[in-house]
């Protein structure tokens, strides 16, 4: 079968389309997955790129989506044809995350989903969403999951709420789209006034261009009324944070679940006391939430947004460049 693989220190150039020897069939408790989509994340392209340092040779992809080609003795929740998608932590089933490193990640410390087919326990997939396609399904891993917990499970939006979402990345996308769907008004943010219009159509109740207002969390706070906003999902990390403090409401609550804005910033910490605010980093979730997001989206309808333009495995290095552009919309899908 094929794959694409790299070694450290990594770097788009360093990946490469390697032939390797099909996975053995499933053992009891495991199953084999004709793998047909992955997306990109962030994460992937840290890892690729070497930001995220790993230990050797990896095939790198977060995310996974596909068929069930071959199930072993004492698996119930699966049979030949289902459509699957992948986990994040493949060791998070349920309740408290009680590891603190991504040593059970695919394409982080274990390799990923960048190949045709795998034989794994079949704890590390869950059914796909019923009417999903492969590359709909792909989408939910890790930046569907994060934007879930992040409102939903974290968050516990409530309607009536108002949620920020910057920006117009995977997470953002999905956490506008779950905070809808739960009454809630969401205000976004984006430097691209055609990106914003995209954003009203799936919802976005006020838009803000932060290119035209730098002081885009005081505008975010006059949106909501002068009170300040309930909810925000932030992605941009330290050097997003000053404004998303701006923007909240007393004893309001950020969920940051990326890093896009650097990775170094002084912490605001008495912006932090004077707003009592409800600060947490998420890391996606667990199989278990995973499962309740599933039957949230088909109760909702929801479906993912992706970007128009596609990717095959045989050009991931492409892929990875057109994601740092930041021309895209939603989810790069990569077809595999």
């Amino acid at each position: 079968m094929k794959a694409v693989h790299f070694s450290p220190p990594g770097g788009l150039d360093a990946l490469r389309m390697i032939d390797l020897v099909e996975p053995p069939p499933p053992a009891a408790g495991e199953i084999t997955v004709k793998l047909a989509a992955s997306s990109l994340n962030y994460h992937d392209y840290a890892v690729v790129a070497g930001l995220v340092p790993v230990a050797g040779p990896r095939i790198p992809l977060t995310d996974g989506a596909g068929v069930v080609v071959a199930v072993g003795a004492a698996v119930s929740e699966f049979v030949e044809g289902d459509s699957v998608v992948s986990t994040f932590f493949t060791n998070w089933l349920d309740g408290e995350r009680i590891q603190g490193n991504f040593g059970d990640v695919p394409g982080d410390g274990i390799d990923g989903y960048a190949r045709e087919l795998v034989t794994v326990p079949a704890t590390m997939f869950t059914r796909a969403p019923k009417n999903y396609s492969h590359a709909e399904a792909a989408t939910l891993t890790c930046a569907g999951l994060a934007a879930w917990r992040a409102v939903a499970v974290n968050g516990d939006v409530m309607a009536g709420e108002t949620v920020l979402v910057l920006g117009t990345g995977g997470v953002s996308v999905f956490a506008l789209q779950f905070a809808k769907a739960m009454g809630a008004r969401v205000i976004a943010t984006s430097s691209s006034d055609k990106k914003l219009d995209h954003l009203r159509s799936l919802g976005a109740d006020h838009l803000i261009n932060y290119k035209e207002h730098s002081d885009w969390g005081a505008r975010a706070r006059e949106l909501s009324g002068g009170r300040g906003v309930d909810h925000v999902i932030e992605i941009g990390g330290p050097g997003t944070l000053a404004q998303s403090l701006e923007a909240l409401r007393i004893g309001g609550h950020i969920a940051i679940v990326g890093m896009r804005a650097g990775f170094d910033g002084q912490l605001p910490a008495m912006e932090i006391i004077r707003k009592q605010a409800r600060l947490i980093g998420l890391a996606v979730g667990s199989r278990r939430q995973q499962l309740d997001m599933i039957r949230a989206i088909e109760a909702t309808g929801i479906r993912p947004v992706i970007d128009e333009t596609r990717f095959n495995l045989d050009n991931l290095a492409a892929a990875f460049r057109y994601q740092l552009s930041g021309v895209h919309v939603g989810k790069i899908i990569v077809n595999i």
